[in-house]
């Protein structure tokens, strides 16, 4: 069976999971999910690889999106974070981008504030999910398997 490749980019403040807002985001840090995604997708789907990438800087998740176009990557995965609602740079990266793009949101956005209703990344991909808390990442990736 053939290796399918997930690269996912998680933007600004990511990096605080577990201590920011945790009545919000809840108290798993971000390399806590990328654990348990990993060990769930081991058991279930052992030929499926990811890579995680987080960045605080803008440019530097620019960069990273630029070199999916490099590589085989069955799907991008993509929690912009905040720059998901200001971001045109980032927009205009993930335009580039000829396989599937999955925007994922722990939170639902439309319960929080007004501004984070409007999603200018969500212009360049093919899915949303939100609201679905750590397994948006698992549930992101299974929603690619049945379309290779």
């Amino acid at each position: 069976m053939r290796t399918q490749k997930f690269l996912i980019i998680n933007g600004p403040n990511l990096n605080m999971l577990g201590k920011r807002e945790p009545h919000i985001y809840g108290h798993l840090t971000l390399s806590q999910i990328q654990e348990k995604t990993q060990l769930k997708l081991n058991e279930l789907f052992p030929s499926v690889e990811t890579e995680w990438f987080q960045s605080n800087i803008e440019g530097e998740l620019i960069d990273k999106i630029q070199q999916v176009i490099n590589d085989d990557y069955a799907a991008l995965i993509i929690n912009p974070g905040a720059y998901s609602h200001t971001s045109i740079a980032l927009l205009d990266a993930l335009k580039i981008i000829d396989i599937p793009i999955i925007e994922v949101h722990l939170t639902n956005t439309h319960n929080r504030e007004e501004f984070r209703q409007v999603k200018l990344t969500a212009k360049a991909v093919d899915i949303i999910m939100e609201g679905l808390g750590p397994e948006a990442y698992f549930v992101a990736v299974c929603s690619q398997l049945n379309r290779i």
